[in-house]
């Protein structure tokens, strides 16, 4: 196991044990390139936009209706709206710690403010519920997502406590009150119950983390056991879709709501890792397994089911109906990156890259105005624009919104973006992994107290080489992902011959000296991938991949209606400077010519249209 130190990591997630430990936002910096571009535009554009939509929508204004005691007159906004201006103070945070604007910090505190009005003296805090023409508090466990809310509460303050410790805003007091209630609400001589949507066990999990309460984590760890007892009341679509239908241990997938399931799978994978129960953490390992084989789209989508937002069962992921919620997908990469963190397995950090290219850059348009709640992978019948000015009450609209009836998306992307550097590299006492590949730095301090600090320069995704060179004399293994997908990479260390690197890890261990350099050349041309032939709805198609990136037929490009494409199954894709072709015919003329694909995550860009992933081939 990694010896962690003492120095507060600023990152989402720092367990206390573990194989690898993460690197914070101060370790590692993203500058350029595909990512950094998206991290700039969250902060310049998509955090004001967020802002601006919470007030006009009346969601931040609920808490001064609160506060001035007049609720529920001229409440607004769904029962789980507190959670969305708790999400947006949470990548408020994190962007702080990524840019250090002191501006953000002015916005920040002003929202704190309106947010500690509202807060009751025992610690109670929800817009929705508790007061004279309102339900009781707790009295609707199944949907009322109070408990959800309390969960984004916590992240917040954790975030902020992490960016910044010495700050007097009182954000963090403000979920410290909030905590101690649930614990005394819900604690082993409190009420016997759950929330409907699991959220509340990832947030106190880390704020156990990181005050060292360890109440906190032992209340995490009591509603994750009580999943499976049938506490919440049976409902159309089953125990199954809050994870009350059977215990989270005896579970083989994931299973009902995608967005619950993949938050309680991230809760119960820290629940395992801070308590040592191995058995429970080989069992998520299980359910990641099959679900991730069998439940997962090629994009890295999760949910198959538009009515019920859930997983289908195995093989069943229809590309036209696929549901693919923004929020499922990032729950699946807070997932995936616990249990990387727990085992050093790069499988973990292959899904995260997938996800994170196809739908959470899929999800906000180019200005970070709008956004994708729902990610098809075959649109049918183009879509009207969507009032820019207007919220839109469809979900899955199939053109990006800028804000939705239910937008628990838009800052969803928003605090995953701000708190992105986080997620790309990790230390063990040997050296530093890094998992994700973007330009930029990392300096950390290994456990034996010697430096490793290095600069990474590549024009990923769009070009494969990814170059290291180190800042700082010493001696320490790097050790570099290679993708599942890239068979036949090299590496290269200073003015060696390049060898082989096979997929899963290569690293590198020596005494490095400033000026050191480590060469990785992964492989980005097009390919043809074929599906599972168990997957129903895409069987006699394939789909077309290039590096990380899944690509998409649209109409604009076909000229004509996608329906009518089939590729030809002998046709080699072909690369010329980054514009990607495929030679197609079309089924009622018979017409056929080299087509452009694009990447999927720009599908949509130039007006209504079709699209699909998966290409038939005959």
């Amino acid at each position: 196991m990694t010896h962690l130190t003492t120095t507060p990591t600023i990152a989402p997630v720092v367990p206390s044990t573990g194989r690898l430990r993460p690197l914070g936002l101060d370790e590692v910096r993203i500058d350029d390139g595909f990512w950094a571009e998206r991290q700039r535009v969250n902060g310049a554009n998509t955090l004001p936009h967020i802002e601006s939509k919470l007030e006009s929508e009346g969601w931040l204004p609920n808490f001064d209706l609160a506060a001035a005691g007049t609720l529920p007159a001229g409440r607004r906004g769904r029962e789980f709206s507190d959670s969305e201006v708790y999400k947006y103070l949470e990548a408020l945070a994190w962007e702080i710690g990524r840019s250090e604007d002191p501006a953000l910090d002015e916005r920040f505190r002003a929202v704190v403010a309106r947010v500690a009005a509202a807060q009751e003296p025992d610690g109670y805090l929800n817009t929705m519920f508790g007061r004279a023409g309102q339900d009781e508090r707790w009295s609707q466990l199944e949907w009322g997502h109070e408990l959800y809310c309390l969960g984004h509460l916590f992240q917040a303050a954790v975030a902020r406590g992490r960016t910044r410790p010495t700050a007097d805003d009182g954000l963090f007091d403000i979920a410290l009150r909030a905590a101690d209630l649930v614990c005394r609400e819900f604690g082993e001589q409190g009420r016997h119950a759950i929330c409907g949507h699991a959220e509340v066990e990832v947030g106190l999990a880390e704020l156990g983390r990181f005050t060292g309460d360890r109440r906190y984590l032992d209340q995490a760890a009591l509603f994750v056991a009580r999943h499976g007892e049938h506490t919440l009341r049976d409902i159309e679509f089953g125990r199954s879709y809050y994870q009350d239908d059977i215990p989270v241990r005896d579970a083989e997938a994931l299973r009902g709501h995608a967005v619950r399931a993949n938050y309680l799978a991230s809760a119960a994978t820290d629940v395992a890792v801070e308590t040592g129960d191995a058995e429970l953490l080989r069992a998520l390992r299980r359910q990641w397994d099959r679900t991730v084989d069998r439940r997962t789209y090629i994009t890295g989508g999760q949910g198959a089911h538009h009515s019920d937002e859930a997983f289908g069962g195995d093989w069943e992921l229809p590309p036209d109906r696929a549901y693919s919620e923004t929020c499922a997908s990032i729950g699946s990469i807070m997932f995936s990156w616990r249990l990387l963190l727990a085992s050093g397995d790069t499988r973990y950090a292959d899904l995260i890259e997938r996800t994170l290219f196809n739908v959470v850059a899929t999800s906000p348009a180019p200005d970070g105005r709008s956004f994708y709640y729902a990610n098809t992978l075959h649109q049918r019948t183009p879509a009207q624009p969507a009032d820019r000015d207007a919220t839109s009450p469809r979900a899955s609209s199939s053109l990006r919104a800028a804000w939705f009836d239910v937008s628990c998306c838009p800052p969803n992307v928003a605090r995953t973006l701000a708190s992105l550097a986080g997620y790309f590299a990790t230390a063990d006492d040997d050296g530093v992994q890094l998992h994700q590949y973007a330009t930029g730095s990392v300096r950390t301090v290994l456990s034996d107290g010697t430096v490793s600090a290095f600069r990474v320069s590549t024009g990923y995704p769009e070009g494969g080489r990814v170059r290291v060179t180190v800042a700082e004399d010493g001696e320490w293994t790097l050790t570099l992902r290679v993708p599942s997908w890239a068979a036949g990479a090299t590496v290269r260390v200073g003015e060696e011959e390049p060898t082989d690197a096979a997929p899963g890890t290569v690293s590198i261990r020596r005494a490095f000296r400033a000026g050191d350099t480590v060469e990785l050349d992964l492989p980005v041309a097009p390919r043809i991938t074929a599906p599972d032939p168990r997957v129903d709805a895409v069987r006699g198609c394939v789909a077309i991949e290039r590096g990380p990136e899944v690509l998409a037929l649209e109409s604009v490009d076909f000229g004509d209606d996608i329906a009518e494409a089939v590729l030809d199954p002998a046709s080699t894709p072909v690369d010329a400077d980054g514009r990607i072709s495929v030679r197609v015919s079309n089924r009622s003329t018979g017409e056929e010519s080299e087509v452009a694909l694009i990447r999927y995550h720009d599908w949509a860009l130039r007006g209504p249209s079709t699209m699909r992933v998966w290409l038939p081939t005959s």
